[in-house]
């Protein structure tokens, strides 16, 4: 059972833990659910546990229900784009064409130094547990949960110079990385895989190669700014490795935006999908969700969880992203 099976299975039941219980935890829900900053970036195996650790760790009287995936309504339709017309009759053909346009578009400047780079996105999940969330620890936390905004610096030196914090890239690395990736896709996948390291199976999963690349892409797929034609470079990386698939119709994602699901297996029982907006191909956001109806056993005492196909185990949407020159300025 992965962790993220074991934090669905908690009741409400369960006594919230006293303040002193608390104390230790709250840095780490202020980290994980009011600015998924400086950990945006971390480069875990098991990336479905990154947002949901940290409430766990403290709230966790907290039940974590599914969203459910409707698909009995019709496909959505194609919206216009300025990309052309949409194929997505598979990886090579749709990240393809994504890197066609890509390498078409004038790079905009580095950001500075001093710039910041702001982050909207539409986490349900999340939303919800700071709902849920009991009046004192809110109280504790001065009111400062959750929210949709993030900032996060660019030049981020002291990051950079943590020699304790191995598997992080700052918004600055990862831009120079992606800019400096190799045309060949066999050579750029080899260079992420090193740069985005592997579990050895006590510290983080182990993955076998294919998983690897997709998910360390992926990664840093989710970076901002990338110039774009280090983005067309990746995303024909991307269509090589096995076991990646293109839905063939445009999906919903958390905010109700039609977005290509470029996808792969993450076990027989979900896959992970990589979500990309169809106007301009960039990174909109992510999705975890059941391809196989399970049962998943709990606590002792507690009857077992079944997780149904189609339901959503984590589904979250980047609605902006921008450069901006200050922290709290938006767009």
């Amino acid at each position: 059972m992965d962790e993220l099976t074991q934090l669905r299975e908690l009741r409400a039941d369960v006594p919230v833990p006293d303040r002193a219980a608390l104390a230790p935890g709250r840095a780490l829900l202020t980290d994980a659910i009011a600015g998924r900053s400086r950990r945006t970036r971390r480069l875990r195996s098991d990336w479905r546990i990154a947002s949901l650790g940290a409430v766990a760790a403290i709230t966790t009287a907290a039940l974590l229900l599914p969203q459910v995936l409707d698909t009995s309504s019709p496909r959505p339709s194609a919206p216009a784009t300025v990309a052309g017309d949409l194929d997505l009759s598979g990886p090579a053909a749709t990240l393809g064409r994504a890197a066609d346009f890509l390498e078409r578009q004038e790079a905009p400047p580095e950001p500075r130094p001093d710039q910041w780079i702001y982050l909207r996105e539409k986490n349900p999940e999340q939303e919800k547990h700071w709902a849920r969330m009991p009046a004192e620890i809110k109280e504790q936390m001065g009111g400062e949960g959750y929210s949709p905004h993030s900032w996060i610096p660019y030049d981020d030196e002291a990051a950079e110079n943590d020699p304790s914090d191995t598997d992080h890239r700052t918004a600055r690395e990862s831009y120079r990385f992606a800019a400096g990736l190799p045309e060949d896709p066999e050579a750029l996948l080899t260079k992420v895989r090193k740069a985005f390291p592997s579990g050895d199976g006590e510290n983080g999963e182990r993955e076998d190669e294919a998983q690897h690349n997709f998910r360390a892409l992926s990664v840093l797929i989710q970076s901002y700014p990338l110039p774009p034609d280090a983005l067309a470079r990746i995303y024909r990386a991307m269509a090589t490795v096995e076991g990646v698939e293109v839905t063939d119709h445009l999906i919903r994602d958390a905010a109700g935006r039609q977005v290509i699901a470029v996808t792969r297996a993450y076990d027989v029982n979900s896959r992970r999908e990589l979500l990309i907006d169809p106007v301009d191909y960039s990174y909109a956001g992510e999705r975890d969700v059941v391809t196989r109806t399970h049962e998943v056993l709990g606590p002792e005492g507690l009857a077992p969880t079944v997780h149904k196909r189609g339901d959503l185990l984590m589904n979250i949407a980047r609605t902006e992203a921008a450069v901006v020159d200050a922290k709290g300025r938006k767009p």
